[in-house]
């Protein structure tokens, strides 16, 4: 089957080591900022967060490998040019360590009382989220990380975009909105809340 777009083997080394570094991020991050505080590995709960995580990210690095390598690499492009959106990314960062950290300390102390049929539920809602996200992925290869004008990309009005305007936007919010939830945590949605503020501003 043909790709969407070609790379040579040289390109497609360098856009997978770039892959394999942002994935690295992801365990570092979700470790730091839940299992210190929570001063215990005894945390069953960032196990299957992560793995809800992580498994469909290993999936959909290998299926756009196959078939659209290009959009893997818009992906990866760098930081936001203009310094409205580098401030609101600025804001994102202190919101999500804080949804995660929250779980941590909810943990060790035990402020939170959450069955495990919800955090369970809750992850199948993530995953859903996810699943919501790659189906905008493979519907609109121009969907980047950053907010920029590309002038090869055309205007889609098909599949979920003719049902949302911003389907990835409303994915990435069930992705992340439960996830204190997932950790086994109350208190972590309450900075969880601002996601939406911020990606309204974006």
């Amino acid at each position: 089957m043909e790709t969407k777009s070609e790379m040579t083997n040289q390109e497609r080394s360098v856009l997978i080591r770039k892959m394999i570094i942002r994935f690295s991020f992801v365990p570092l991050f979700i470790g730091i900022c839940t299992l210190l505080p929570a001063g215990t590995f005894n945390y069953w709960q960032v196990y299957l967060y992560f793995s809800v995580l992580v498994i469909p990210m290993i999936f959909v690095l290998f299926y756009f490998l196959k078939r659209d390598p290009k959009f893997l690499e818009r992906r990866t492009k760098g930081t936001e040019k203009v310094k409205e959106q580098k401030l609101i990314q600025l804001l994102n960062l202190p919101v999500f360590m804080a949804a995660f950290i929250i779980p941590g300390l909810d943990r060790r102390f035990g402020w939170s009382h959450i069955p495990p049929e919800v955090i369970i539920a809750t992850n199948a809602v993530i995953l859903g989220g996810y699943l919501l996200v790659f189906m905008v992925f493979r519907e609109n290869s121009y969907a980047s990380r950053i907010v920029e004008i590309d002038k090869e990309h055309k205007v889609i009005t098909t599949g979920l975009y003719s049902v949302v305007r911003h389907p990835m936007y409303l994915g990435v919010l069930i992705m992340y909105l439960p996830t204190p939830l997932a950790l086994g945590s109350y208190w972590g949605l309450i900075p969880m809340a601002l996601l939406p503020v911020t990606l309204i501003l974006r």
